[in-house]
């Protein structure tokens, strides 16, 4: 499984566990809703810090990986565009 499918569950997990705490408080259903929001998101910061790590890991690799295949095909088409196509001032002179 990757490492952001984990954390967005546990994000979404987290989320519901706090909902269902505050489940029993009295109080308006949208704020409720806010504070197990914000605290979900303050809670993720110190309890899902591994998985933030790893996800942020991976998209680096994915990101490093996306750039060299860039520069790669960059290089190939211009090697393929240079031993076709002369220069106008090779032509003159020659």
């Amino acid at each position: 499984m990757s490492a952001a499918v984990k954390y967005t569950l546990g994000r979404v997990g987290l989320f519901v566990a706090v909902l269902a705490a505050l489940w029993f408080v009295e109080m308006n259903m949208f704020l409720r809703l806010m504070v197990a929001l914000i605290s979900s998101a303050a809670l993720s910061f110190f309890l899902l810090r591994n998985w933030r790590d790893e996800m942020a890991g991976e998209m680096a690799e994915a990101s490093e990986r996306r750039r060299a295949e860039k520069d790669r095909l960059r290089t190939a088409l211009a090697g393929e565009d240079e031993p076709g196509a002369e220069p106008d001032a090779e032509r003159r002179d020659g």
